[in-house]
């Protein structure tokens, strides 16, 4: 086998290294790439015309000197390509698009019932389409969709494998991709939170993500990677049986993690985040109770899944803008309480990521992927 490189190859990994260069700092200089990357003058010139030319790096001002010529500054496009995000909920869908860094730079709240029907899929394919023209780009700079959805999907993207809080089981993404002319592709929405809190912080070795919203979902991430598992359905903690012969939770089974660590089950019907922690915070009893009571159950599964998992925990989901120092104080203290290995070391940590971490984390994908290839 000839594991010779070629002329062509070495040309691709200056081009690729150069980008990659200046995606990771603000702006360089060419000088500085040529230091950077041990490259001749004529080599970095040469790959930053071409790079220029595709519209992927643009000039960017002029370095102060003390001496000679000012040098020109080079940055990248952070616009030279774009992905966006949809968020499916049960009475709303949140459209974005993410520039190259995941920066979102347009988003739009939409009052949408969802339907199982052709007449949805085609309504909210629209409503994407007039999101995507409204941007002022051309197709060629949109890498792709990704759908967000409270249902396990394949790994591909392409079907959801197991939907029972919404959208059905065994749904194909061509129900939006013969309305939409890019890529498009299912996704976890717990993973997606779980891929936004990657990309925000570039620290995660191994971690047990739990987004903890109205529904519990969960994540594992290996080697800064989220693992999916043989079938794709790595890290539905939320299935676990806590209390056996306990609620009832919507798998049909009883005593899962899901029906006692959600928001679901943290709330009464008429309840909001906001109300309850109000309460919690002006320590009134019967609220510093509850808080008390679901803390203890989350320190249970937390303590659980520890030993199996001996790694960090992130806490996200629309609970986590709530959660103060206290709160993961007192529930390391609990899994101490609990586990066989008491740790004087913290492990857990609220999420980092923001608060539309789901739709962003849709659409990041096609950007690693353009990133990678590039």
């Amino acid at each position: 086998m000839d594991n010779s490189i070629t002329f062509k190859d070495i040309k691709k990994s200056n081009y690729s290294s150069i980008y990659h260069l200046i995606f990771q700092n603000e702006k360089l200089s060419k000088q500085e790439i040529a230091n950077q990357l041990h490259l001749s003058l004529p080599t970095v010139t040469q790959n930053l015309v071409r790079l220029e030319k595709e519209k992927l790096i643009e000039k960017c001002g002029q370095f102060e000197s003390s001496v000679g010529r000012r040098a020109t500054a080079y940055a990248i496009c952070p616009q030279a390509r774009i992905s966006i995000g949809v968020e499916i909920q049960k009475r709303t869908v949140q459209i974005l698009a993410i520039d190259l860094r995941g920066h979102a730079f347009l988003q739009e709240r939409l009052a949408m019932d969802y339907s199982n029907e052709d007449r949805y899929y085609k309504e909210l394919s629209q409503a994407v389409q007039s999101f995507i023209s409204s941007l002022d780009v051309i197709d060629e700079q949109v890498l792709g969709i990704g759908f967000a959805v409270q249902g396990l999907t394949s790994n591909d993207g392409k079907k959801i494998t197991y939907g029972k809080i919404l959208i059905a089981t065994g749904l194909d993404i061509e129900v939006f991709s013969k309305y939409l002319p890019y890529p498009c592709m299912f996704l976890h929405d717990a993973k997606c939170a779980a891929t936004t809190e990657l990309w925000v912080r570039n620290d995660i070795g191994d971690a047990v993500y739990l987004s903890i919203g109205p529904h519990l979902g969960g994540a594992i991430i290996i080697n800064g990677q989220i693992y999916m598992g043989k079938e794709g359905n790595s890290g539905t903690v939320e299935h676990m049986t806590i209390i056996p012969d306990g609620p009832t939770c919507y798998c049909g089974k009883k005593g899962c993690m899901e029906t006692i660590s959600s928001v679901h089950a943290l709330l009464d019907d008429d309840e909001t985040l906001d109300f309850f922690f109000l309460q919690v915070r002006s320590r009134i009893p019967a609220y510093v109770k509850r808080w008390n009571s679901f803390l203890d159950h989350l320190a249970i599964s937390i303590n659980n899944i520890h030993l199996v998992l001996n790694s960090e925990f992130i806490l996200g989901g629309y609970l986590s803008p709530y959660l103060t120092e206290d709160d993961i104080e007192t529930l390391h203290e609990k899994v101490n309480e609990k586990t066989a290995f008491p740790s004087n070391d913290p492990f857990i940590y609220i999420s980092r990521s923001l608060a539309n971490g789901v739709p962003i984390g849709a659409a990041i994908p096609f950007i690693q992927s353009f990133l990678n290839e590039i």
